[in-house]
């Protein structure tokens, strides 16, 4: 069943990268990938970024989007596609146009690494931060938002946007239907900011694709419903 909301767009924000994206785990495996001998245990986890960053500069482009497209898809892709990608990467915005939106995030944060290691070179990643306050009718109309909050939710930013936005072209059959699984690719992260009775804020972090057209949008209203409870799930 459809539920109608009044959404307010309470701050907006442009990024270049997500704020803890890379951990110092990651930047062990990286200079591992790139045979980096020193000792890595004791290093600091500031240390691992700058020596991850310099020793990435220490190989052309392309070579240092293999590295780091190696150790996030976790041998996912070929070593033909990979080495496809690390040379696509310099010039197209992969975490926009790659077909599969499930490595959008990934991507987005692999441009930001590569980036700062090559001062540039790479295509400028795009996203948006933004915050949402939702305002409902009543208060049991926000259970449509539990336990999986990804698919109503972009279905409700869908109504925020033009119908002839990408997100409404592409996913239109999704936004209608009752199985969206695509939607935790589209909301990158989702954090509950505060909650009441009747209203919930979100903070949300997504491609500036996807909804860059909040950046003029205050308020909104629109319907959502939740994706169908699968047989396995009850």
């Amino acid at each position: 069943m459809e539920k109608k909301f009044t959404v307010s767009i309470l701050s907006f924000q442009k990024i270049g990268q997500i704020e803890g994206a890379w951990s110092a785990d990651d930047y062990k495996a990286l200079l591992t990938l790139m045979e980096f001998e020193d000792e890595l245990e004791s290093m600091s986890e500031s240390d691992l970024r700058e020596m991850c960053l310099m020793s990435l500069n220490d190989f052309e482009a392309s070579e240092a989007a293999r590295f780091v497209l190696t150790h996030i898809t976790e041998g996912e892709l070929p070593d033909g596609k990979i080495d496809q990608i690390s040379h696509d990467m310099i010039e197209n915005k992969l975490w926009e146009e790659y077909p599969d939106p499930s490595y959008h995030k990934r991507f987005f944060d692999a441009y930001g690494l590569l980036r700062k290691a090559f001062n540039g070179t790479f295509a400028a990643p795009t996203g948006v931060r933004f915050q949402a306050r939702v305002s409902a009718q009543h208060a049991n109309d926000l259970d449509v938002f539990k336990p999986d909050t990804e698919p109503a939710l972009t279905r409700l930013l869908a109504a925020g946007i033009a119908e002839n936005a990408i997100l409404n072209r592409l996913y239109n059959e999704k936004i209608q239907g009752d199985d969206f699984p695509e939607a935790e690719n589209i909301l990158w992260q989702v954090k509950e900011i505060s909650t009441s009775d009747k209203e919930v804020t979100y903070e949300i972090i997504s491609s500036e694709l996807w909804f860059g057209d909040f950046e003029d949008v205050e308020s909104f209203t629109g319907s959502t419903h939740a994706d169908a409870i699968k047989e396995d799930e009850e």
